[in-house]
């Protein structure tokens, strides 16, 4: 069934995850410069990164990666969902995904950074509504206008 929403492990380097990869960081360069600290094939195939993609049938429709922080925190880095799938519910499921899969690894609370600019709204709304808040900035990461920073309480494992 082609409405039917799958979500498998990828890697980041195939050929069918080339083009929306592409547009993704193409994306948020454009409007972030060098603010912009999504990942590329390489940065989300390194170790402590896990990466998926959604399909529906054979239409990719979306990623996304959490990336180990410490025993404690990881993040999620690079959801995107394609343009042609915006709306249809593919980031929340992919969300969900990541939450349920850092639960189970047992981290306590999952991290994101995100952008400031319109064309983030969309994505912080769900995020909100999923039960992020904001927090100070994590990792390397510095405050700037064009980046705000959010986490999840997972209170431990599943």
């Amino acid at each position: 069934m082609t409405d039917h929403l799958v979500i498998r492990p990828d890697d980041p380097g195939a050929a069918h995850v080339a083009d929306l990869l592409a547009y993704h960081l193409a994306e948020l360069r454009g409007h972030m410069r060098d603010f912009a600290f999504a990942l590329d094939a390489n940065g989300l195939s390194a170790p402590g990164v896990s990466f998926w993609t959604a399909w529906r049938g054979d239409m990719l429709v979306g990623f996304a990666a959490l990336k180990r922080l410490d025993d404690e925190a990881a993040e999620l880095k690079s959801m995107r969902a394609a343009p042609a799938a915006r709306g249809t519910g593919v980031g929340r499921a992919l969300l969900a995904h990541v939450v349920v899969v850092a639960r189970s690894q047992g981290y306590r609370r999952l991290c994101l950074e995100t952008g400031t600019a319109a064309l983030h709204a969309p994505a912080v709304t769900l995020y909100r509504s999923a039960g992020f808040m904001d927090c100070p900035p994590f990792a390397d990461y510095q405050p700037s206008p064009h980046n705000q920073f959010m986490t999840l309480p997972l209170q431990g494992g599943s």
